[in-house]
């Protein structure tokens, strides 16, 4: 290795200026040695793909090669295990670009899904479900099968780790049943199955989760390596809590014992945390209440200095406390796992987001002679092109926080539309309230963002059916103010009013509502105009806490509360906006979520939704929600 390494460095230097064939041999060579490496680390081995990443960085584009791909996918897979995601995505968008221009079917799947599987641990949900829509159809165009099953086994994780627990199941069951008839496919079926096991115990569908847990486990093989091992834990915890749900504690006891057996096998320090996690919970719920707080206490300490592991750990740690009847402890530890929560998601979506600008900024600064003078050629016909032109370079510079918003939604509203449609409501309020067009252009797009600050909110706070207590009422309250301070960091210029809006958006007029407690004309007037498009497009659609109003009778609602909660003249030019809208435009979501289905990302999730549609054989005339059970 220490020869290779020598030798990458002399490439690297005179990688630029390269031949088209000593490339093409010196990329055959480098992804057979990255390959190896990856699969036998050593002291030696960071080193080695800096130093390759470095070359493939300086490589012509000109050179593309199947060995290109493999050697870019390599790379990012070296540095998303070796706890580097975001450092990885380059090499792996990298590989995607390679990839189309090849025309390999097979390398173009292999590097859209492992681009998603970077993208959706590094917490960019959209971009990940845009990389594995088009992973899905390029298996699929050439009868990939197991290619096929990898992209929906990775897609039903994303969705699982976003809360999306339908939608997640929808995709593990496609990939078990492409198993059926694919050897190749043994361990994918197993990891689904698993997963469609956890999916089942957050929506407390506990029957169903029990019988695939029972299949995941009973259809393995006895694990043998550290891979096998941890994966078998993990379907043993989820077991285990399942069989705690409804209370058959003996047959919990066993696949704690089990899981605690694999796990020293392991020598794997986070399957023994696992394995930990899911003993203190038996303990609790077997009453032995103090060893298992105290257990449970020592895996979050544990989960702390490893940091892995630890959103697990703190919700073990509230759910322990909450069966051992000590509510007030449980909510401490809610609470810190809300901060956890917040940091890691806003700091991800700032991270996205910047790199985002960044993307844009070079593509600028790349823009040809004749472009920029195209550019100031339009500018100078006149003011009207140049308010266009500045109106989608805003649009450019708020797509990520966009995306992102409307993925903090997703819980709430399966469709991903809510957002793009309160936007589209509150822009026509304001227009109707007097304000000039370029006002109007920004209360739509900065209202869509009105609900970022819920990425930083618990899933169990989020989706819970029943009536919130005081202390997760208030704690679902500062979405308001994770928001603000997440838009206040983006540094987008004119982002004033939509850090406004997420802040102050619950404020009511007669000073009852929150963060603050404002009132009357205090309350700035977009976030004015923005709650009352937000309210009546929650009280007309699904949540998970209630069916849909007619719109008759929320307009009654609002008129009821014209005063109290919204300004006095925006109620009246409101609800006289919108049977006006209905008698012009007829179907008010397909008239106000327009937008919403130009989204990549929301196009992205239709393809994926049409897809299941043809394998389930649903009315393809309907149009799919694709969280059915919202």
């Amino acid at each position: 290795m220490p020869e290779y390494i020598a030798r990458l460095s002399d490439f690297a230097a005179r990688a630029a200026t390269a031949n088209a064939d000593e490339a093409s041999e010196w990329l055959e060579e480098t992804s057979r040695i990255l390959a190896a490496a990856l699969t036998g680390p050593g002291p030696q081995t960071p080193l080695l793909f800096s130093n390759a990443h470095l070359a493939l960085r300086k490589l012509p584009r000109s050179v593309v090669t199947k060995s290109r791909v493999d050697a870019l996918l390599s790379v990012s897979q070296f540095l998303y295990v070796s706890g580097q995601p975001f450092e990885g995505l380059d090499a792996a968008s990298d590989a995607v670009v390679c990839g189309r221009e090849l025309g390999d079917a097979n390398s173009l799947r292999r590097a859209l899904t492992f681009h998603g599987i970077i993208l959706a641990d590094t917490g960019n949900l959209p971009g990940a479900i845009e990389c594995y829509a088009e992973a899905l159809e390029t298996a699929q165009r050439c009868g990939d099968a197991v290619g096929e099953g990898s992209v929906w086994n990775n897609l039903g994780g994303a969705l699982l780790y976003a809360a999306q627990y339908s939608d997640a199941i929808e995709c593990f069951e496609r990939a078990i049943s492409l198993s059926v008839n694919e050897p190749r496919l043994a361990t994918l079926r197993l990891q689904a199955l698993s997963n469609v096991a956890l999916a089942c115990l957050h929506l407390e569908d506990y029957g169903k989760g029990l019988r695939t847990a029972k299949a995941a486990v009973e259809a393995a093989d006895e694990p043998k390596t550290p891979t096998e091992l941890l994966s078998r834990v993990l379907s043993e915890s989820y077991y285990t809590r399942l069989l705690l749900e409804v209370d058959s504690l003996e047959r919990a006891k066993e696949r704690c014992e089990l899981a605690k057996r694999y796990a020293k096998q392991s020598k794997s320090e986070r399957a023994e945390l696992i394995a930990a996690l899911s003993e203190g919970l038996y303990e609790v719920h077997a009453g032995v209440i103090d060893i298992g707080l105290s257990r449970l206490s020592q895996a979050l300490e544990r989960a702390r200095i490893m940091k892995s592991a630890l959103r697990d750990a703190l919700a073990a740690m509230v759910k322990a406390h909450e069966v051992a009847g000590k509510p007030d402890i449980a909510l401490v530890y809610l609470r810190e796992l809300m901060l956890h929560i917040k940091k890691a998601q806003q700091d991800n979506a700032l991270r996205h987001h910047r790199l985002h600008i960044q993307k844009l900024e070079k593509q600028q600064a790349s823009a040809s002679a004749d472009v920029v003078m195209e550019r100031r050629e339009q500018s100078l016909r006149g003011q009207f092109a140049e308010q266009v032109a500045q109106q989608e370079l805003m649009k450019s510079r708020i797509e990520m926080l966009e995306r992102l918003a409307v993925t903090a939604e997703l819980r709430d509203d399966s469709t991903g539309e809510h957002s793009y449609r309160v936007g589209q409501l509150a822009a026509l309020l304001a227009q109707e309230f007097g304000c000039d067009e370029q006002t109007c252009f920004m209360i739509d797009l900065a209202a869509r963002l009105h609900d970022i600050g819920k990425i930083g909110i618990p899933d169990g706070i989020l989706l819970k059916p029943d009536r919130l207590t005081e202390a997760e009422r208030q704690i679902m309250q500062t979405h308001t103010t994770v928001g603000a301070e997440l838009l206040a960091q983006s540094n987008i210029p004119h982002m004033q009013m939509a850090e406004e809006i997420a802040r102050f958006h619950h404020e009511w007029w007669d000073g009852s509502g929150y963060p603050f407690g404002i009132s009357g004309t205090a309350i700035p007037m977009a976030p004015r105009i923005t709650a009352l498009a937000d309210v009546f497009d929650a009280l007309t659609h699904k949540r998970p806490y209630k069916e849909p109003w007619p719109v008759a009778r929320a307009l009654e609602e609002i008129a009821y509360l014209k005063g109290h909660q919204f300004d006095p003249q925006l109620t009246d030019l409101f609800l006289a906006l919108i049977p006006r809208l209905q008698r012009e435009q007829g179907d008010l979501d397909e008239y106000l979520g327009r937008a919403a289905r130009k989204s990549p990302f929301i196009q992205a999730r239709e393809k994926i939704a049409a897809t299941l549609r043809q394998v389930n054989g649903r009315d393809l005339g309907a149009r799919y929600r694709f969280d059915t059970q919202r």
